[in-house]
């Protein structure tokens, strides 16, 4: 290209007769190319053309790529040196700060950036309160924490996503847990969240290997379903544990889509009254009704053959009995509902025995204690309440012959030891050196040996599991 033309196209420029797209909410943009006196370029055509300059990768990107499994992405978060703090000084709060998102190369910012988690997330890492209502300076180099890329901007995406979900597997010793839960749950046909593991930088230092989740919204209802208009619920069981319809503000108040809009909740209100005021012999034909029954046995399949016992089926009894960790798409025209796992952390970890003192479960599929009141349970007698005394769980428990050959596929098929034990394999090799990394750059990191030692014991549970099941 002469010389003259590049001070042309430069006047050009600086007149407005040319220009270029400055509207990316990036504070680091990639330098698209530079051109070298001599050469020709080429998205210039004639002076006053304007200047085409490619959408950055996080705005044009796919989701897809971000939860691809045969990929260890690494994530960059930058804080300044008052946020951070003020986060630390007490992560149970949850509070948002502003920070910066750095991945490939590429920078956006302002996102919002929080510590995120239930009780579990916080054992063991803030130095005050108790179990149950801790509090307190972070004490782990490692948390659970949430990125929220609409921060000033609603619209806004990255990669397809509104939010960034890394869990810190602290008490996953396997850090399989949730990528291999979520798994099974998607191989068998159950709408689940992807999920793979993902290195996390914070101010340019390793914090260390995160399990990299899918946000469960609007994004991955319109990914999931034909029609991703309906609702989505969170943490709403269609009954309380007295078997009493809930309130259409109960349901109101768990919406997680569709939120601000005069919606309807007509649908998951008319299944709940009807469930509440059916015979025990009319419950099989409204479940039929309102759900896929292959479905719902799926996910009772995949769930009792990983122990998720932190899930829907545990029914814990402090102020009255409630279940948690789960969510609910609703078909907008058939209202149509469709149970979706959520945080599988404590996954796996009773499947032999009931090693956590938390969560286990005290019932089989279909079974129940103490004539449907509430009974002290597990290492630390924490009061539970029998599923299958809920007439909707119950009713489920019925579909035997269902069950029976969802078992056998399943068996055959995602849960075979072949399966598991070649995911499993490929996943500890695409991880093995960041958990090194880790463990040489923090005291409190997980040590390689007990990384390895409990894939062993996951896999022997699993053989355990497909024995039993």
């Amino acid at each position: 290209m002469r010389r003259e033309y590049v001070f042309v196209l430069l006047a050009a420029l600086a007149s407005g007769c040319v220009t270029a797209d400055t509207s990316s909410p990036t504070t680091s943009e990639k330098v698209v190319g530079e051109v070298e006196i001599g050469e020709e370029d080429p998205t210039v055509t004639t002076v006053g053309a304007p200047v085409e300059i490619p959408s950055p990768n996080w705005q044009s990107g796919l989701s897809d790529y971000l939860y691809d499994q045969e990929v260890l992405h690494t994530f960059e978060l930058t804080i300044s040196d008052k946020a951070f703090a003020d986060i630390n000084s007490d992560p149970s709060e949850e509070q948002y700060v502003e920070g910066s998102l750095t991945f490939e190369g590429e920078t956006i910012s302002p996102v919002g950036i929080r510590y995120k988690g239930s009780v579990g997330a916080w054992v063991g890492c803030v130095a005050g309160g108790s179990l149950f209502e801790p509090d307190g300076e972070k004490t782990c180099t490692k948390l659970s924490m949430k990125v929220k890329i609409n921060w000033e901007d609603s619209s806004r995406t990255f990669w397809g996503v509104k939010k960034l979900q890394f869990h810190s597997m602290n008490l996953d010793p396997t850090q399989m847990h949730e990528r291999l839960g979520y798994w099974l749950f998607r191989k068998i046909g159950v709408p689940a969240p992807r999920a793979t593991h993902a290195r996390l930088l914070i101010n340019g230092n390793y914090v260390g290997l995160y399990s990299f989740v899918e946000q469960i919204d609007g994004r991955f209802v319109d990914r999931q379903f034909d029609d991703g208009d309906g609702n989505l619920y969170k943490e709403v069981w269609p009954l309380n544990h007295q078997g009493s319809a809930r309130k259409r503000s109960e349901f109101r108040d768990a919406l997680k889509t569709n939120e601000e809009d005069e919606v309807t909740v007509d649908h998951i209100l008319n299944f709940s009254k009807e469930l509440a005021a059916a015979q025990k012999s009319e419950l099989p034909q409204i479940v039929a009704k309102w759900m896929d029954v292959d479905e719902i046995i799926r996910w009772a399949v995949v769930d009792r053959a990983i122990r998720n016992d932190d899930g829907p089926l545990h029914w814990y009894c402090f102020d009255g009995c409630n279940n948690h960790n789960f969510y609910w798409y609703e078909e907008p025209t058939t209202g149509r509902l469709h149970l979706i796992p959520w945080d599988l952390d404590s996954a796996f970890a009773n499947i032999v025995s009931d090693a956590n003192p938390v969560t286990p479960i005290a019932d089989k599929w279909g079974e129940i204690t103490n004539d449907c009141r509430p009974f002290p349970y597990g290492q630390w007698n924490i009061p539970q309440w029998s599923a299958t005394c809920d007439p909707l769980i119950g009713t489920w428990t019925t579909f035997v012959d269902e069950r029976e050959a969802v078992w056998a596929a399943f068996l055959e098929g995602p849960f075979s030891a072949e399966s598991t034990g070649s995911i499993l394999e490929q996943w500890a090799g695409q991880i093995h050196d960041a958990t090194s990394e880790a463990a040489a750059t923090h005291q409190d990191a997980l040590e390689i040996e007990k990384w390895k030692a409990a894939l062993s014991k996951l896999g022997s549970s699993l053989d355990f599991a497909r024995a039993n099941g």
